[in-house]
């Protein structure tokens, strides 16, 4: 069964193509970095604080579980942020959702530097992560304002290796200021970057939204408020999640991504631990392997992605499915995800040794390139498929996934201390596994889940 939409030829001559020409390549690849760096601010605020943990329950006087809530909390705001911030960039434009949310996380930072108590963290940490927290969903929606459909896929995965710097780098970064400085002195760094930050977007950042698609171009200017926002609701956003093909691929995301935070949120408790790693620059230090996995697996999987839509539309004769672009998720959600972390448990638990370390960060790589295998494809097949609404779309995605994350970082660690590193990891692979179904029953039955429910979807011609 196929729609009418996907029924037309994807290289169709179309008007609606001009608007991705508006910018030159040099000037693309600019916004394109500009974006990434926004997109890395939430991913190092994430990741230079896990290594740290240990140092900052010790100053705090508190224990490594309850600090790690933090990590829980951040999780929440920064999937309340995306929401807020898709949904604001579509009523007034990609780039003063940065412009405001960047001394956001400058105020955050600052915060968390100066915390004297757990309550004084948690608070800091929610504004700081609301800050950081539209760089991945207004990023991917700016890649889908600049580049058509048979781009897209790979420019969201140079987009995505650029913004996965964030896990190599960042709990290196975290780790060398926690043992040789202080964790705070990376709060501070944090805090001066988003101030950084605001001004290269505030000097070299163009608006990216197509001209006249904007919430407030169509709105009539008397219904306007004069001294405040619009207010728009931030849940809006996941009532798109009422399609079954967007609710399953956003739920096998996060299938896939708690794999990834199964391995290294409690990396200092099991690794660490296991293999006598107290040094808290080389506890950041084995964060690498996933982060370099990611930053290759990205940019690969979104190049993959779309040679699969080119191929599968040229056997069609030039229909567009665009459930295609799913297919290149299958080798990391069925292998490369699953088996990562089953492995990892195992080998933490028998394998003594440099063996067993080194074997332990192949498996971190391997869950680094499969995750972004699932989620490279899967963010450009969100902004395919709902391209007039792609931040908003990304922020569903996003936020319904963090939401969900946020629940499941918080019982990792009592996990592992009441049932051990092996059955905690060997439910990550299950639920990895699952992950994978989803994706294939998006793939088979892709235009019956859309027929049940159509948010607005995207065709070819105004892809």
């Amino acid at each position: 069964m196929t729609t009418d939409s996907e029924q037309q030829p994807l290289l169709q001559p179309s008007k609606h193509e001009e608007v991705y020409r508006r910018f030159t390549p040099a000037k693309k690849r600019m916004i394109v970095a500009i974006a990434s760096l926004t997109g890395l601010l939430p991913l190092f605020v994430s990741g230079t604080f896990v290594p740290s943990i240990p140092q900052i329950a010790k100053d705090l006087n508190s224990t490594g579980a309850v600090v790690s809530l933090a990590v829980s909390l951040s999780v929440f705001a920064a999937s309340l942020g995306a929401l807020l911030g898709a949904s604001y960039s579509s009523f007034y434009g990609r780039k003063p959702i940065y412009l405001t949310g960047t001394p956001l996380l400058f105020l955050g930072s600052m915060g968390v530097a100066s915390a004297q108590t757990i309550p004084q963290l948690m608070t800091w940490r929610f504004i700081q992560a609301i800050g950081a927290s539209p760089g991945l969903a207004v990023g991917s929606g700016v890649i889908g304002d600049i580049y058509k459909l048979e781009e897209r896929g790979q420019a969201m995965g140079i987009f995505f290796s650029a913004v996965l710097l964030g896990p190599a780098l960042a709990p290196l970064a975290g780790g060398l200021a926690a043992h040789y400085f202080s964790w705070r002195l990376m709060q501070l760094s944090l805090g001066f970057v988003g101030i950084a930050v605001f001004f290269c977007i505030l000097l070299f950042f163009p608006e990216t939204y197509h001209p006249g698609e904007r919430g407030i171009d169509k709105a009539d200017p008397a219904s306007l408020p004069s001294w405040r926002p619009v207010l728009i609701n931030p849940l809006r956003p996941l009532w798109l999640l009422r399609s079954p093909n967007l609710l399953a691929v956003t739920t096998a995301g996060f299938m896939a991504l708690i794999t990834d935070y199964v391995l290294l949120i409690p990396l200092a408790y099991t690794i660490g631990a296991r293999y006598g790693i107290t040094n808290e620059a080389l506890i950041g230090a084995c964060f690498l392997p996933a982060g370099l996995g990611n930053m290759i697996g990205a940019p690969l999987a979104g190049r993959l992605s779309d040679q699969v839509v080119i191929r599968y539309r040229k056997d069609r004769g030039g229909i567009w499915y665009p459930e295609d672009r799913l297919r290149a998720t299958i080798v990391g959600a069925l292998v490369f995800v699953p088996f990562s972390v089953l492995f990892s448990g195992l080998l933490t638990e028998y394998v003594p040794g440099k063996v067993g370390l080194a074997l332990n960060l192949i498996c971190l790589f391997i869950n680094g390139v499969g995750v972004d295998f699932v989620l490279s494809p899967s963010a450009a097949y969100f902004v395919d498929l709902m391209h007039s609404r792609s931040a908003e779309a990304m922020a569903a995605n996003n936020g319904f996934r963090s939401i969900v994350m946020s629940i499941a970082i918080a019982a990792i660690l009592p996990m592992i201390e009441k049932y051990g590193v092996v059955v905690t990891n060997t439910a990550g692979a299950v639920l990895g596994w699952i992950g994978f179904g989803l994706l294939w029953m998006a793939i088979t039955y892709g235009d019956r889940f859309r027929a049940m429910a159509d948010v607005g979807f995207s065709t070819a011609d105004n892809n």
